[in-house]
């Protein structure tokens, strides 16, 4: 898909990821309705990233809300025209030992991670299909192919997005309308907390810096991917895990040890 002039629906787009793909997409020319919970955040960077060429609007929506979310897409339209391109990246995270872990925690890693991206989809998919143009691209993560422990609510979300992203591109085969899922491995924002970092440099983990990411994200838009795992060697563990989780699961032994002194420090 070439951005230049498309009109792109970005949700997350005040956290570390979202605002690099702002800035990036802008660049490209595209006209962006980012969507987030704060408004100060979103309009600081709307006021960064405007240019002559492009539109940018603010939407403010909390997609715990599930009338929120599906509105999103509506005020998008309102706002900029017919949207060519919705970018499901809006997130959250957790990582802690999953007994003690907090139920209402649980229920807003689902709605956000996977319901919200099922719902927006679900509101913009007739208009799309109508107008015979499209793209979904929902933004999942490594874990959501390899189930890392202590983060289990996390990446059990992230397998969720994946096989729904998968299942409805199978559904549209025939369609005009294009689903993607890219899998970046960790990313250095805001959702990783200090215990996370912390753990990250106990067990060497390879983490990218989000502008790095939203380049690749931004690559694989444009060449139309359905599917791309980002970084070496998480794709290629996730291809191993998929065949033989054995291996993985003994791979990760002494790595999982390590993690959970910082996962159970938490509750300390």
């Amino acid at each position: 898909m070439k951005l230049h002039g498309k009109n792109i629906v970005l949700t997350g787009a005040n956290g570390g990821l979202g605002r690099c793909l702002a800035e990036q997409l802008s660049a490209c020319g595209a006209h962006l309705a980012l969507a987030g919970r704060s408004a100060d955040s979103l309009g600081e960077i709307a006021k960064q990233i405007k240019q002559s060429t492009a539109k940018t609007t603010v939407i403010v929506a909390d997609l715990l809300d599930s009338v929120q979310c599906t509105n999103v897409i509506a005020q998008a339209e309102q706002a900029l025209g017919p949207i060519d391109l919705l970018i499901n990246n809006a997130g959250l995270s957790s990582f802690s030992l999953f007994a003690e872990e907090d139920p209402q925690m649980l229920e807003k890693i689902i709605q956000v991670n996977l319901i919200a991206p099922m719902l927006l989809s679900r509101a913009i998919l007739p208009l799309m299909q109508a107008r015979g143009y499209g793209r979904i691209v929902n933004i999942g993560s490594t874990f959501g192919a390899i189930g890392f422990a202590y983060f289990s609510a996390y990446s059990g979300s992230k397998f969720g997005l994946r096989g729904f992203s998968e299942a409805l591109r199978r559904e549209l085969a025939d369609s005009p309308v294009g689903i993607s899922y890219i899998a970046p491995r960790a990313i250095r924002t805001a959702l990783n907390t200090g215990p996370v970092m912390r753990m990250a440099a106990a067990v060497s983990m390879n983490m990218d810096a989000p502008k790095l990411v939203a380049e690749q994200v931004i690559q694989s838009i444009e060449q139309d991917d359905d599917e791309r795992h980002l970084g070496f060697p998480e794709r290629l563990f996730a291809r191993i895990n998929a065949v033989f989780p054995k291996i993985v699961s003994h791979a990760l032994k002494k790595q999982n040890r390590t993690a959970a002194t910082f996962a159970g420090r938490q509750h300390n």
